[in-house]
């Protein structure tokens, strides 16, 4: 697995990461997303200083990752019980 180094720019600072060279574009991505909600926090309160503005935005894209993972368990949840309804009527049919 080859990696590169590759510059992404999050509010306003440039940092420089070694990182393999498929996840470049889903890096580059992370980088920009996280650029955007803390511009969102920084516009909502502007008195905040940029460690706090980071750590909000940090909670804020958790919070997001742990409703869509519980969306997720809830949709996979619905598909296994269909899966079941449907040998059911299927069973029923035959019958």
């Amino acid at each position: 697995m080859s990696s590169q180094t590759v510059d992404v720019v999050i509010f306003d600072k440039t940092y420089r990461i070694e990182s393999p060279t498929e996840e470049q574009e889903t890096l580059k991505q992370a980088a920009k997303y996280l650029d955007d909600k803390m511009k969102e926090i920084r516009q909502a309160a502007r008195g905040l200083e940029s460690e706090r503005v980071a750590v909000l935005a940090a909670l804020n894209i958790c919070h997001e990752m742990f409703e869509n993972k519980k969306q997720s368990d809830m949709a996979q949840k619905i598909g296994q019980a269909l899966q079941i309804l449907t040998g059911k009527i299927d069973k029923a049919l035959v019958a």
